[in-house]
């Protein structure tokens, strides 16, 4: 009997390697992203990936660019503050979609047709609420900040930080910091979401009392 074909492996492609990237970041973090382990998951020799990307930068810049582009735009018949409110509740879907990425997408320079667009098109609905051109770039700000600290601290918080202290127990906090051991409850990830929209509902407010509409 004839021997059946062995299939080919796909073939290399932009794509690939970005799907595969945004796996091992996913499941080992960021920091296990080099072009030796992603070229052992692909089955390739290292110096393939560089006829796609020529650094490990550019391969970080397009897991920028292809996380930024997921993010869902605001459906066109919503009124301004409720697409702004879309736009910010969409952004933060993204960052818990990329947690592992995201501590690199918040502080990532935007500077490519992806991020200068998605850049342009928050501030088309900013001033679609607020058409004085300073009051709009300032609220653009704001709504930057809370969404990109408010990503950190649920993908990469503060509780997840490197330290070289031993940890203060139960009772030295109970003793020495009685507030904070009866906030502590508030500050549990079930109560995130509460916290996103009381944050997010104050900046909208702030918006609100500029906009004329």
């Amino acid at each position: 009997m004839a021997r059946r074909p062995r299939s080919a492996a796909p073939a290399l492609s932009r794509n690939r390697i970005l799907a595969e990237a945004q796996a091992l970041t996913a499941a080992d973090g960021l920091a296990a992203l080099s072009t030796r382990r992603l070229a052992e998951r692909l089955g390739v020799e290292a110096m393939s990936i560089y006829h796609h990307f020529p650094s490990k930068h550019h391969l970080l810049d397009a897991m920028v660019d292809a996380a930024i582009a997921s993010i869902e735009p605001p459906p066109p018949g919503l009124p301004p503050l409720e697409r702004l409110r879309f736009a910010a509740h969409a952004y933060r879907e993204m960052a818990r979609r990329h947690a592992a990425l995201f501590p690199l997408v918040a502080v990532h320079r935007l500077n490519t047709p992806t991020g200068v667009r998605f850049i342009e098109s928050i501030l088309a609905l900013v001033q679609a609420a607020v058409p004085d051109a300073e009051r709009a770039a300032r609220h653009f700000r704001v709504l930057g900040y809370y969404l990109m600290g408010a990503g950190l601290d649920e993908t990469a918080g503060y509780a997840k930080g490197p330290t070289a202290a031993e940890p203060v127990d139960d009772e030295f906090i109970a003793r020495e910091c009685p507030r904070l051991a009866a906030s502590a409850r508030w500050f549990q990830r079930s109560q995130w979401d509460a916290t996103f929209e009381l944050g997010l509902e104050a900046i909208l407010a702030a918006i609100a009392q500029d906009s004329p509409l």
